[in-house]
């Protein structure tokens, strides 16, 4: 084959040979193997000579795509035909028509629909997020696409290396907030884990590999550590004439560093670095809930039970239809560990997600959790759309919640995730009962609709005709749902007064005599602190703001003042440049308005970071690397992620900082503080907060300092100080 040398065709023909080998199990006749070889073939003719960025055949990704498609999802011949033409209409002269004259309407169909998700992944922002939209509009027709292009996007992952660093950044901003927690919610565990750690490791390689070599280095010791707390677990169950297995499984680098980042806690205090899992064969006699708790009976007869840390997903199963029991039990060394118990068909179902789910769902006709789950997705996703980011983050939403149960005042269960308040199960009930919800009973209690709830609690909730929602009530849900219906019913409110506050405008315009202008608003916005003319109207129309002193604010002369002074530097081909950094919302058109310090992380001198070109003004927004909201648009736009620049130079001398004290009180402890701060450091403080209660203080302190080296140094002094525990930046 031309382009091809005979070592490629060596290489494509073994793991082709491989494929067919996995396909073994799931070929039902001959016109399945047919199919299969077909769409190999064509595959190979269409994309012949063609090679990806690493320099290997291109044939060899939808074959492997095809590989994980049968080996870690478990789907059948016509997924795995779909997976070797996944690419053949988006990237060569090959139609749908073509698919549907050649493989029929079903595999057609699953080809349109991953061409579909490519181009929801394009450089279009907003085209990407109502494509998504409809593609996910089809998870109960035929889910397989969404299926087939986790798989695609595991080998992207798996194969990232070699791709520029800010094509990196684009897919695994893309992985990490849509396809791990759309593969966790379709029960796809291992990929779900799998995806997160080639996140990490293209994200942060520095903090992956060091996490990595010292969990290489202390796996022998928990090796043998785990061996001896499972060695009389063995022994009992065995003595019980259970058939099961027993292992450890220790935690990915992801979860480890999740964890460190959380409880902002070194690698050496992270103890359950794994977990113990038990899976049993069930019998015919007793209910497999039944056998799951009997195990944990025998368990609780050798380590002492955590009673208040049982997870108990055999009675109230996850909606991505993940059933086990969780226990944890105290480690002779008088550490706690999680120990997961579950039969065959659940550990199918855990590492297998939906093609063991709807295998097992033959032997009912009843809905079931993730049954109840797409009709959610589906009438959440009906509803009308605001911008990309409002869309893509609800979507998240509905994917990556760990979830409680809670109760209607008749005992019916509904299912929120953990910290769901009140607002949100009104919500859940009904969009009527959440506007006008003015106050929840919560076990017979009166509370704020803005409590959290936990499970077991059962809440009724109290409404009001006068009551509606307000903007803060966006701060106190957690739901897609309920986030949907305040965005809905505030902007119908803001519309109306939107178009009460531009004829209230234009008639106090003609008054002066004077035509709206760009510049005219450049003198309005800044003067009534509003950042757009869509929310000057709308302060108008509500009355927040008034035009009765509009004369005085037309007589001003309009100056920009200038926030801060950096100069940057762009590696590569692009030469230093000293650029001005400037308010985002200032309205100046200087050529000099090239860099903007994002508000949301606020970066200074010594921090990584990553810039955002923005694609209205050009300017480049400074985020820190690790910030959520650069990871949100780099999900969605992240051909506009700029990653080769850095601090070269900054003229301002200082930076305002904040940080988070906590620790156990003592006379004297707030001298000391304010000792450390100004005279060794000679920082300048800006703001001091303390709080006692019982015997502890927790303060934050605002300061201004010259830049990330200094305020870690200074963090450092402060956990120096006796008494303080926990020094954190904000």
């Amino acid at each position: 084959m031309a382009g091809y040398t005979p070592e490629d065709e060596q290489i494509i023909e073994q793991l082709y040979n491989e494929l067919l080998a996995s396909c073994d199990k799931i070929c039902k006749n001959e016109s399945d193997w047919d199919m299969i070889i077909k769409a190999f073939f064509l595959a190979k003719e269409a994309h012949k000579g063609v090679r990806r960025r690493s320099g290997e055949p291109y044939i060899l990704h939808p074959l492997s795509v095809a590989k994980i498609v049968v080996d870690e999802i478990g789907l059948g011949a016509k997924s795995t035909a779909a997976a070797l033409l996944h690419d053949v209409v988006e990237d060569t002269s090959y139609t749908v028509a073509d698919m549907e004259n050649l493989f029929g309407p079903k595999i057609a169909s699953m080809v349109d629909g991953l061409t579909k998700v490519s181009a929801a992944l394009s450089d279009d922002a907003s085209a990407q997020a109502e494509t998504f939209r409809k593609v996910l509009l089809t998870l109960s027709d035929d889910i397989r696409v969404i299926l087939i292009k986790l798989a695609d996007r595991l080998h992207n992952m798996r194969t990232l290396g070699s791709m520029p660093r800010n094509k990196q950044l684009k897919i695994t901003s893309e992985t990490m907030y849509l396809f791990a927690p759309l593969a966790y919610r379709l029960g796809l565990y291992s990929i779900k884990t799998e995806l997160e750690d080639l996140s990490l490791k293209y994200m942060y390689p520095e903090e992956y590999a060091a996490i990595e070599a010292k969990m290489q280095a202390t796996a022998e010791e928990r090796n043998v550590f785990i061996e001896k707390f499972i060695a009389p677990i063995r022994e009992k169950l065995t003595e019980a004439g259970i058939e099961f297995t027993v292992s450890g499984r220790v935690k990915t680098v992801f979860s480890v560093w999740s964890k460190m980042q959380r409880k902002k806690i070194p690698f050496e205090e992270v103890y359950d670095l794994f977990a113990i899992r038990i899976v049993f064969k069930p019998t015919d006699i007793v209910p497999e809930k039944s056998q799951c708790w009997h195990i944990y009976s025998l368990l609780t007869d050798i380590y002492s039970p955590k009673p208040d840390r049982i997870r108990d997903w055999v009675s109230f199963p996850k909606a991505n239809g993940y059933e086990a029991l969780h226990a944890t039990l105290m480690r002779p060394d008088g550490v706690w560990t999680e120990v997961q118990i579950r039969s065959e068909r659940m550990e199918d179902i855990a590492e297998r997600g939906l093609a063991a789910h709807w295998k097992y769902k033959q032997q009912q006709e009843a809905e079931d959790e993730y049954d109840r789950w797409l009709r959610d997705v589906r009438n959440a996703l009906s509803q009308p759309a605001g911008n990309a980011a409002d869309f893509l983050e609800n979507v998240k939403m509905t994917l990556y919640m760990t979830e409680i149960v809670v109760f209607t005042p008749k005992g019916e269960a509904r299912k929120l995730p953990v910290g769901a308040t009140a607002l949100d199960f009104a919500y859940d009930i009904h969009t009527n009962v959440g506007n006008t919800a003015i106050g929840a009973k919560i076990n017979h209690k009166i509370e704020s609709i803005y409590t959290k709830l936990k499970s077991g609690d059962q809440i009724q909730i109290l409404t009001a005709e006068t009551a509606h929602p307000t903007i803060e009530w966006l701060d106190h849900v957690g739901t897609m749902k309920a986030k949907q219906a305040i965005i809905s019913y505030l902007k119908r409110v803001r519309q109306n007064n939107i178009e009460r506050g531009i004829s209230t405008f234009e008639r106090r315009m003609r008054e002066f005599g004077i035509t709206p202008s760009a510049r005219l608003f450049r003198k309005l916005l800044p003067a009534y602190d509003c950042t757009n003319k869509d929310e000057f109207y709308s302060k108008l129309g509500s009355e927040i703001i008034n035009l009765n002193d509009v004369d005085k604010v037309l007589r001003q002369n309009s100056k920009n003042k200038m926030l801060k002074f950096w100069t940057f530097e762009l590696s590569g081909n692009n030469k230093p440049k000293d650029l001005v950094v400037r308010k985002q919302d200032v309205g100046d058109d200087s050529e000099a308005q090239k860099f903007i310090i994002a508000e949301c992380c606020n970066p200074i001198p010594g921090d990584n970071i990553t810039g955002y070109r923005d694609p209205r003004s050009g300017a480049i927004i400074v985020h820190k690397t690790d910030c959520e909201e650069l990871i949100s648009l780099g999900s969605q736009q992240g051909q506009n992620l700029v990653s080769n620049i850095k601090w070269s130079s900054y003229k301002a001398e200082s930076y305002l900082a904040e940080l988070q004290l906590r620790g156990i009180d003592r006379v004297g402890i707030l001298r000391d503080l304010v000792q450390v701060i100004t005279i060794e450091r000679n920082i300048n403080i800006r703001e001091l907060q303390i709080q006692s209660h019982d015997g502890i203080f927790d303060g934050k302190i605002s300061l201004y300092v010259s830049d990330a080296e200094s305020l870690a140094a200074l963090k450092d002094n402060l956990l120096k100080i006796k008494g303080i525990d926990k020094v954190d930046r904000l």
